[in-house]
């Protein structure tokens, strides 16, 4: 993100420089009334705003009292360069400043993929508001969200690989086919595992011959970066008859499912003290379990 600034302001100071991006990209790119743009919230919330190294406000984003997050605006010219990310963070950092125990928010569709990489997950179904398509995604801040769904399922499990910084643990029985070829788990699995050269993704299965036979998308992976994805099978007595399923990274984040062979569980984001548990046992698992490099060796 080259020389941008997120900071957050008062309304009564930066209304200016916040309208005029929201302005920008809502009303006359997007084609929402303008008055819609603005409204009685705008005065009580919490704002964030970009600048560049020039001091141009470039896009903006606002946390209402009851924790939603809403007006999310990037400049068309400075998309793609990580500044929704860093207000969506700005953001989320006002959310513990006031104490507030989760946030809300009403994702445009073709944003929905954005905020569950952060660690938001879908509910509800589909609605429309100012004439556009949406999304309803909330984010627990103090405690982890039960997973129901494979909708939930995907975000979670892409905002723990998206969100890592060097390593991620999987402890999957059989490579969970139905998820994690799931299209935005993919792209996040290819941006860890192709990134810097020091990450590493440690997976823990139970019958490397099944997953051999069957193959997966991660097989693929493994065979061009051998020395980022390392497999472990389980060969230890008790880890055999483990039938939970876990996936953490280096950020505090994790889902952790008690019968592996389905997707409900529970994800938390940010939460270290009880990702760290999980990453204890896993590690555990490991130093017990024999390495399985044939899985980096197949055919495929």
């Amino acid at each position: 993100m080259p020389s941008i600034r997120v900071h957050q302001v008062g309304h009564a100071d930066a209304h200016g420089a916040i309208h005029a991006v929201r302005q920008q990209v809502f009303v006359q790119e997007q084609g929402i009334a303008s008055e819609l743009e603005r409204d009685a919230m705008d005065p009580v919330s919490a704002h964030v705003l970009a600048l560049d190294a020039d001091g141009t406000p470039v896009g903006t984003g606002r946390l209402t009292p009851d924790g939603r997050v809403g007006r999310m605006a990037v400049l068309a010219s400075h998309r793609s360069q990580g500044i929704g990310e860093a207000l969506l963070e700005a953001l989320v950092e006002a959310g513990h400043g006031l104490g507030l125990a989760e946030l809300h928010l009403h994702a445009q569709l073709p944003a929905r993929d954005f905020y569950a990489r952060q660690g938001f997950l879908p509910e509800g179904e589909v609605f429309e508001e100012a004439g556009l398509g949406h999304q309803q995604m909330r984010r627990r801040l103090d405690a982890a969200s039960a997973i129901n769904s494979h909708a939930e399922a995907v975000a979670a499990t892409t905002a723990i690989l998206h969100r890592a910084r060097r390593q991620v643990w999987l402890h999957s029985h059989l490579l969970d086919p139905g998820l994690l070829a799931a299209g935005p788990v993919q792209a996040a699995l290819r941006r860890f595992a192709s990134g810097r050269h020091d990450k590493q993704l440690r997976v823990i299965v139970h019958d490397a011959a099944a997953i051999g036979r069957a193959g997966a998308p991660l097989l693929a992976m493994a065979q061009r970066l051998p020395s980022v994805i390392l497999f472990r099978e389980v060969a230890d007595p008790v880890d055999r008859a483990l039938a939970s399923a876990c996936l953490i990274n280096d950020r505090g984040d994790f889902y952790f499912r008690l019968i592996g062979h389905r997707l409900d569980g529970e994800a938390g984001t940010a939460l270290p003290a009880r990702s760290r548990q999980f990453e204890q046992q896993l590690q555990r698992v490991w130093d017990r379990s024999r390495d399985c490099s044939e899985l980096r060796a197949l055919g495929l």
